[in-house]
């Protein structure tokens, strides 16, 4: 089986081209085509990404060329964080097909889902009004999703060998919600984002488990392939991020061979409970999110810097605002 199918009968190709940080266009470009030609329909995108009118126009190029049908396409992206109220939907929907040269998206995600609290400039003054005083990190799911009026289809997470988050894989199933994983194999390029925004990153080191090289050596693979087997063997779709030819085919690779009970079971066991940095990234999207939020004591930082060559939100809005996080996930 190479696709996954939703509650309401559509189906999403298990492997996806995730696009985070691909922002060089001749490189993104170069990319795109390639994944098209191995076989790539899935392509994951975000507004947030900054990337997808690069995407729009490779897309156009092979649909206008007719080596490809729209329906043969299974096109993702997502409502950006300051997006988050529902009278802001539609421009932000309206945004992406207008960048992606589409007429529909196939699955719209709710990217890092989080609350907006708006405040007066008196308020945003208060010494005593601590952005991290406001987060919700044990927000129920489960009844935040049996309240809903549509059934959500999909639950993207990070998600890989080292963080496998049972529970939460236990409660979708329960609800019929598939699952995508990102950071499948981990995230090695998270390292570089962080930098830019001036944290400290701690790589973990899944594709250099030794039970991972032995599993991997057996079947003449690659670590990569290995741990992405091991999710897409649980019907979980995943969307490694790469503009290396060789890997893009390599991360289409996962239906030639299967992991035997044995070795699924050892891979179950590097379940650490890993998550790389804990919500750290917090303090960056308070300010990176906000419009004329004040900022007091704030010198011209490597954030600063950062937020200004990625400031293409598409909106703008004269409240200011902080944040709250309601949801079990990491960022971006």
């Amino acid at each position: 089986m190479t696709s996954i199918r939703f509650f309401n009968g559509h189906s999403m190709p298990l492997v996806g081209l995730g696009t985070w940080q691909s922002t060089n266009p001749e490189e993104l470009e170069q990319a795109l085509d390639a994944a098209l030609e191995a076989g790539y329909r899935h392509i994951d995108t975000a507004n947030f990404y900054r990337n997808e009118k690069i995407i729009g126009t490779v897309l156009k190029r092979w649909l206008d060329s007719g080596k490809i049908k729209r329906k043969e396409l299974f096109i993702v992206t997502k409502l950006p964080p300051q997006g988050m109220r529902t009278e802001h939907v539609p421009h932000f929907l309206q945004l992406s097909l207008q960048n992606l040269q589409l007429d529909y998206i196939d699955l719209y995600l709710v990217h890092s889902p989080l609350g907006f609290h708006y405040f007066t400039d008196a308020q945003l003054d208060d010494p005593k009004l601590d952005p991290n005083s406001i987060l919700d990190m044990k927000t129920d799911l489960e009844s935040v999703w049996t309240t809903m009026e549509e059934q959500p289809a999909n639950h993207q997470i990070e998600l890989h060998a080292y963080f496998q988050r049972p529970e939460l894989l236990k409660t979708c199933k329960k609800h019929n919600i598939t699952i995508v994983a990102y950071a499948p194999i981990g995230s090695p390029g998270r390292k570089e984002f962080y930098e830019t925004i001036g944290l400290n990153f701690k790589p973990i080191t899944l594709l250099e488990n030794p039970r991972v090289l032995e599993i991997a050596l057996k079947h003449s693979k690659t670590p990569a392939q290995i741990v992405m087997k091991f999710l897409v063997q649980q019907d979980i779709a995943v969307i490694p991020k790469s503009t290396n030819l060789d890997r893009l085919r390599q991360n289409l690779d996962l239906f030639s061979f299967e992991l035997t009970p044995e070795e699924m079971l050892q891979l179950t066991a590097l379940d650490q409970g890993m998550r790389p940095d804990e919500h750290s990234t917090l303090p960056y999207f308070h300010q990176t999110l906000r419009t004329t939020l004040k900022v007091k004591k704030l010198t011209r930082t490597k954030l600063q810097d950062f937020e200004e060559r990625n400031s293409n939100f598409g909106f703008t809005n004269n409240t200011p605002y902080r944040t709250s996080i309601n949801s079990d996930t990491s960022y971006p």
